[in-house]
């Protein structure tokens, strides 16, 4: 395959088409960066954009000469200090003698790279590319904000915005040949009637007559000038109707775990974790809410800045914060008219019995009315009895509830990526 580049000069701010062309040529090394950034990355600097830098051979571009063409006969100069067969003598040194700046060494590989800068929005493009929210469905009509202006026929009352001007110019014509079209015939009459008498014998003429027919004629050819080509009559407009359509409305419950047990390290892991989720919707989805709940014996629903900053701690009581989040849905949420999710981090640990009154909070109540559910455990250790409680969920509803494993501050992006990755469409 040849690449042709075009390096002619563009106008100021006028290279976005060739540099959309070049993040598409190198989206693979793009993702890389993207990934390896993300994963360095604190809470606060997120969603900044980006320094990437190319290894230089993986952008080299053929480059087209024109040659002489035809046959040549050529005579090439030889040297006059060596002769084919002759031994070179290693060259005195420790090094080379390059121009460059330092000195030689014998460890160490490198290469030249091509660096530039990703903007904020093409960074965020990169970071949740081919990922969405599992099984959004389309639910009933709920509100008469979700509306789409459609199509419905031509009214005679309208914006100049939304003129038909061929349904306009069609009624023009049409008037113009009904209202000429008298005029014309009785026109025509008059310049007949003219004409027979202008074929009489003078002495039998009535110049009266004649003189009649034709102010006659010129006042109906000036009421054929006078005809409009067009009128306001004429003026014809698209009509739209507001038509309702589906609601894909959906709602995303973030519940953290900031227990006692959850350490200053596993809370800056599900901050950063929620962080993505959250840039995640922001960017993606115009109708997604989200409702944060913090946990520790006692469960509340917060807002943005509490949910991601409060110090509040506690005791470990998980049913807690599904009991809310049950109530929260019967109350403002109903499944006719929202698409339900819940992302939840934790270390895994509970109170004794509390992680068997979570699998039935679950499995009775929240996940027949829940499109997807996602539960991430931080921690380096074993798994716990509220892991192994999840799993008989997850076999209950495979399809819609997931579970992954985060051990450290790199992991968070790939478990990000496949709990949200685009599923093939059934």
């Amino acid at each position: 395959m040849s690449y042709f580049i075009d390096r002619r000069l563009n106008a100021r701010h006028k290279s976005a088409v060739n540099r959309q062309r070049f993040l598409d040529r190198y989206r693979t090394h793009i993702k890389r960066s993207v990934e390896e950034a993300v994963n360095r990355r604190s809470i606060t600097d997120m969603e900044r954009g980006e320094k990437v830098s190319i290894p230089a051979r993986d952008i080299s571009e053929p480059v087209f000469q024109h040659g002489p063409g035809g046959e040549r006969t050529i005579v090439s100069p030889g040297n006059r200090e060596f002769v084919e067969g002759d031994r070179l003598r290693r060259p005195t040194g420790g090094g080379g003698g390059g121009a460059g700046e330092g000195g030689a060494s014998d460890q160490g590989e490198g290469m030249d790279e091509f660096a530039f800068s990703l903007t904020r929005e093409e960074f965020l493009e990169f970071v949740f590319d081919g990922l969405e929210l599992p099984h959004l469905e389309r639910k009933q009509l709920v509100d008469l904000e979700e509306v789409k202006p459609v199509r419905a026929g031509i009214s005679k009352d309208g914006v100049p915005s939304r003129i038909n001007i061929v349904r306009s110019m069609r009624e023009a014509q049409a008037r113009r040949i009904a209202m000429r079209a008298p005029i014309r015939r009785a026109l025509r009459e008059a310049i007949e009637a003219l004409e027979m008498e202008e074929r009489k014998d003078p002495v039998l003429r009535n110049p009266s007559r004649v003189t009649e027919l034709r102010a006659e004629i010129e006042r109906l050819e000036k009421r054929l000038e006078s005809v409009p080509f067009i009128d306001t009559y004429d003026l014809r407009y698209n009509h739209l109707v507001n038509q309702p359509q589906p609601s894909n409305k959906a709602v995303m419950f973030c519940i953290m775990d900031v227990s006692g047990s959850m350490t200053q390290s596993h809370k800056d892991i599900a901050k950063r974790f929620f962080l993505l989720l959250y840039l995640f919707l922001e960017r993606n989805y115009e109708k997604v809410e989200l409702v944060f709940v913090r946990h520790h014996t006692a469960a509340k629903e917060v807002d943005e800045e509490e949910f991601f900053y409060s110090r509040e701690t506690g005791g470990t009581i998980v049913s807690s914060a599904l009991t809310l989040v049950d109530e929260i849905v019967t109350r403002r949420y109903p499944t006719a008219q929202w698409n339900l999710y819940v992302a939840q981090a934790s270390d895994g640990d509970n109170w004794d019995d509390d992680s068997t009154t979570c699998r039935e909070l679950l499995v009775k109540s929240l996940m027949p009315r829940l499109q997807y559910y996602t539960y991430v455990e931080i921690t380096p250790h074993a798994h716990q009895a509220l892991w192994e409680e999840y799993e008989s969920v997850q076999d209950d509803f495979p399809e819609r509830f997931a579970m992954r494993q985060i051990v450290e501050a790199g992991d968070i992006y790939p478990v990000f990526r496949e709990l949200f990755r685009r599923r093939a469409e059934a």
